[in-house]
């Protein structure tokens, strides 16, 4: 596509903040989400701070070259709950979640090695356009269910349950969503390139609106943003690496061999996640990523940005698709826009009142927003298909096998590890080539890549 800034170019100061702080709401959400569903005290600002630690990291493997934030993993979140399990204290807990980060670097970095040694061309041989274009597919749209599901509640909950009406929550959703699509149809110079701060606003200054009035007349339906949030600020994260400090007395080894089961597996599910990823990326930018910087420097950073955040936050990290996406839609792969992100994350961390504000952007302005960035995901996946022949039974079932499974939400349990659905479409979609053959002929020529 054509980027209106590519990987070295540097926008000016001012703009790059506006990128940085918009790359960063479009993380926010899912990355403080994390700890709060884990619980167990966790601190959704450590979260913030670990995330950011760990983009810096990354961002170090890969030679400031791929222009994508890491954000807190949902895929561990049955991991991260196995720490605590069994009556486990809270200290020991903490150190399972920083244990457990420790034994899925180590997953990447064995990867990294084996990529290194045998190079990437068998990934590409297994994984060519049919199978993961479909598969990117799968990334956005298994997370459409949580953009709609978000579109209808708002910010003040009471026992889970949003207390606005869904007519008022979707009404300050849709307004997100209008004003970021036009903001980036229409818009000029700099505001085509921030179409998610200028929505997010939009939608936040209404969300208010509603809540002043729905105080002012004590109703309920028009409560949107949760304010009461402001009243428990708190300036300094707090770090799990504190906790699990307290926690060396207590390890044994039956808990280290939980510990490693729990995310070992997991680990490998998500290299997955990581390929197709950097694949969808790759096409955004225009540089395959898993050849330049490489697919081993991608992992490296990866795993240990993962282990490295999660000494802060507890969470491991991933590369987020609500990034890329941002990267989409804004024309902006500046890699200095992704390295102010993970500063301003880190600082931001340790400022409360922004950081609160932050977190009182009610769910529905966010849904508006995340409409178009998993949207964007899924079409870049189809885009992908665009040169490969679909007339060829043998690539429309490879696809077909890939894109039902995914949006079918097929997934795997097998105790407290969960293949999720795009691993299991992928894994499908891989099996399949490999059944139906990878390569066709032609007539009267050479192979032919599907």
């Amino acid at each position: 596509m054509n980027l209106v800034y590519g990987i070295k170019d540097r926008p000016s100061f001012g703009k790059t903040i506006l990128f940085a702080l918009q790359q960063l709401l479009a993380i926010m959400a899912a990355t403080i989400a994390v700890p709060a569903i884990v619980g167990n005290g966790m601190s959704q600002t450590a979260a913030l701070f670990g995330a950011g630690v760990g983009t810096l990291v990354y961002l170090i493997f890969t030679k400031f070259r791929s222009p994508v934030f890491l954000g807190s993993s949902f895929a561990f979140l049955g991991s991260m709950a196995a720490a605590f399990a069994g009556g486990v204290s809270m200290q020991l807990g903490y150190l399972g979640l920083i244990l457990g980060a420790l034994f899925a670097g180590l997953v990447y970095v064995v990867i990294a090695i084996i990529v290194k040694l045998c190079g990437v061309r068998w990934i590409n041989k297994i994984m060519p356009a049919v199978v993961i274009g479909p598969t990117v597919a799968i990334i956005g749209l298994s997370l459409a269910g949580n953009a709609i599901g978000d579109l209808f509640s708002g910010g003040l909950k009471v026992e889970g349950a949003s207390v606005c009406s869904p007519y008022v929550a979707l009404i300050c959703g849709l307004v997100t969503l209008a004003v970021t699509m036009i903001c980036s149809v229409y818009g000029k110079k700099m505001m085509k390139m921030i179409p998610f701060i200028m929505g997010i606003l939009a939608g936040y200054i209404l969300a208010a609106v509603f809540t002043v009035i729905g105080n002012a007349t004590e109703n309920d339906a028009l409560r949107v943003i949760n304010f009461s949030l402001f009243n428990g600020i708190t300036w300094v994260p707090e770090f799990t690496f504190l906790n699990a400090a307290k926690g060396f007395g207590e390890i044994s080894g039956s808990y280290v061999a939980t510990i490693a089961v729990a995310y070992v597996p997991v680990a490998f599910v998500v290299f997955a996640e990581h390929i197709a990823d950097h694949k969808n990326l790759s096409s955004i930018i225009g540089t395959d990523l898993l050849e330049e910087p490489g697919l081993h420097r991608t992992l490296l950073g990866d795993g240990i940005g993962s282990f490295a955040g999660a000494i802060f936050g507890g969470c491991p990290n991933t590369t987020y698709g609500e990034s890329i996406g941002c990267v989409a839609i804004s024309g902006n792969a500046s890699v200095v826009t992704i390295l102010t992100t993970a500063i301003l994350a880190i600082v931001i961390s340790f400022f409360g009142p922004f950081a609160t504000f932050l977190a009182t952007i009610p769910s529905c302005v966010m849904g508006g927003v995340c409409i178009a960035l998993y949207g964007f995901i899924a079409v870049s996946g189809l885009k992908m298909l665009q040169k490969v022949d679909l007339n060829d039974n043998r690539n429309l079932f490879v696809a077909s096998v890939i894109l039902i499974a995914g949006v079918g939400g097929m997934t795997l349990s097998f105790g407290s590890v969960t293949i999720t659905e795009v691993a299991c479409a992928l894994i499908l979609g891989i099996l399949a080539n490999v059944l139906l053959g990878g390569r066709k002929k032609k007539e009267n020529g050479p192979e032919e890549e599907k």
